[in-house]
């Protein structure tokens, strides 16, 4: 007896190291190509977006005379500067939809954003002025359709000047003048609204956001909603600020998928634990039942079960990792059954093999699905486990036991 469990646990090492090296493989292959396969992705749909206030300006001339002392005479200098138009009012709507995109074995939170912005800018000078618009886009690396700019409902002609959108308007002195932008474009990750480079003052602002994701996140050193409500896709979010002074933005995170790569990694380190149980519960049921199972054949259930593993380790990069999990499940317990159905017999290998192997393997791993909740799962389990075992043995004398099982090998 001493003997075969040492040469069960020898095997349990075995088979423990190659799991070892099949999830540091998986964890290899994930993110040895990230910043590449991300970069991709960027390259095609768009990176993180944050977008500004448009700046308003016009352009103010005068003519300052000049003393040349060594010449003693006089020369007049035209003189310019651009002077700002205060940002009066801000209402802007955001639809944030977000559509996910696999490469290798990692999933992307790529979205696409529909934007739009209404603003109102004074002229402080009792001069009628030509008001130039300048709209900076929130990322270089992006397309933008059905980008528009209009001034007091009129068109404007906008040029881009890098990464900016520029239009020009007459406004009359001492009025007011309503700014129009609107955009399509598509990010990845995250989109944020900025007021400034530093500190802003924020007056007569309302930002509407839409999503079509429940499952919202605000980043670090970002201003939360000032209301909020669900709906049957997503969330309406609002902010909403009469006259405020803050250095903070406005963000929101896209969730994160299900990580195939990660989640194979994770659940192939953990599988160690699974077989343990299993040998565990195999070892006393065919103890307590005299059945007589070989090392040999341990060896081989412990290769049911890393097939289930490897099986998944590349075929998460074909199919949903949903999927995937279903089929590995049926081929690693179609292995164990029918092994066992020869080794025993179909009641044992359907049964108690079948039934362990669906417990320890299949709802172990599937915890893993569950994000915050693994821990609990796996620990609920083997307290139950043990609870059922203990309750099996306790009164077996298994000085007796073994004996007997000596004696009949």
């Amino acid at each position: 007896m001493t003997k075969r469990i040492a040469a069960l646990a020898f095997i349990f090492a075995c088979t423990s190291v190659a799991w070892v090296i099949l999830g540091s493989t998986i964890f290899a292959r994930t993110y040895s190509l990230n910043p590449d396969l991300k970069s991709r992705v960027a390259s095609t749909w768009g990176t993180a977006q944050q977008q500004s206030p448009p700046s308003a300006s016009y352009v103010h001339e005068w003519v300052r005379e000049v003393q040349d002392d060594y010449k003693h005479t006089t020369r007049k200098e035209k003189m310019t500067e651009s002077v700002p138009l205060s940002l009066d009012s801000s209402k802007i709507d955001a639809k944030l939809d977000l559509e996910h995109r696999q490469k290798g074995l990692l999933w992307y939170s790529t979205y696409t954003v529909r934007f739009g912005g209404d603003y109102e800018f004074s002229n402080p000078s009792g001069d009628e002025q030509i008001v130039t618009f300048k709209l900076k886009f929130p990322a270089e690396q992006a397309v933008y359709d059905d980008l528009t700019m209009s001034a007091d409902d009129q068109p404007l002609t906008v040029t881009n000047e890098g990464s900016t959108a520029i239009g020009s308007f007459r406004v009359a002195g001492g009025k007011s003048v309503h700014l129009h932008t609107g955009y399509r474009s598509q990010g990845m990750d995250s989109w944020r609204y900025k007021f400034g480079d530093n500190v802003a003052q924020i007056r007569n602002f309302t930002l509407n956001m839409q999503t079509n994701f429940s499952d919202i996140d605000f980043p670090e050193n970002t201003l939360s909603p000032t209301s909020k409500r669900q709906t049957a896709s997503g969330w309406d979010l609002t902010w909403n600020y009469n006259n405020r002074v803050s250095g903070y933005q406005i963000g929101m995170s896209m969730p994160d998928k299900l990580q195939p790569g990660p989640l194979a990694g994770q659940i192939s380190y953990f599988a160690p634990v699974s077989l343990f149980f299993f040998f565990f519960l195999m070892f006393i049921i065919t103890t307590l039942k005299g059945i007589d199972l070989h090392p040999m054949n341990y060896f081989f259930l412990s290769g049911a079960f890393f097939a289930f593993h490897l099986l998944m380790a590349y075929l998460v990069d074909h199919v949903s990792i949903h999927i995937a999990f279903v089929i590995c499940s049926l081929v690693s317990i179609f292995l164990v059954v029918s092994y066992l159905r020869l080794v025993v017999g179909i009641r044992f290998a359907a049964v108690e093999a079948g039934l362990a192997q669906f417990i320890y393997l299949v709802l172990f791993s599937y915890a893993f699905f569950f994000k915050g909740f693994t821990g609990l799962a796996v620990t609920i389990g083997s307290i139950v486990t043990l609870f059922i075992v203990m309750q099996m043995t306790g009164r077996i004398r298994w000085e007796q036991k073994f004996a007997q099982l000596k004696g009949a090998s």
